[in-house]
């Protein structure tokens, strides 16, 4: 049983606040890169017209999952909030039950593997 997590999270960049976003996004990426093995991809991508941003993210299994979640309700969640409204969350993978009490306040999708593979 395959055990990799991965989400796109859409969202708003907030009125006035797209000059706060590169650096948020460069201090994130950084940290993530640095302290978290376990996730696998973490790619940001912004609209054309500055307006709203997709987050992808990847993890290698749930355990991987909570330790961002940790690192980011610690060192940027309040930043990321006042920048970014969530608008869509969808999730992908087989994320344990902690995981899906952990993601429930962003209201998730979650999406069930009918076939496929990863290398």
């Amino acid at each position: 049983m395959a055990t990799g997590v991965a989400w796109i999270l859409e969202l708003n960049i907030q009125e006035g606040k797209g000059a706060e976003l590169p650096a948020l996004i460069e201090e994130m990426v950084g940290a993530t890169h640095e302290t978290e093995p376990g996730t696998v991809d973490y790619q940001w991508s912004i609209s054309p017209d500055g307006t709203a941003c997709h987050i992808f993210e990847r993890y290698t299994d749930s355990d991987a999952v909570m330790a961002h979640l940790g690192n980011f309700g610690e060192k940027f969640a309040g930043r990321f909030m006042e920048i970014l409204a969530p608008t869509r969350f969808v999730v992908y993978g087989s994320p344990t039950e902690e995981v899906k009490d952990a993601l429930a306040a962003f209201g998730p999708t979650y999406m069930d593997s009918a076939g496929g593979f990863s290398r």
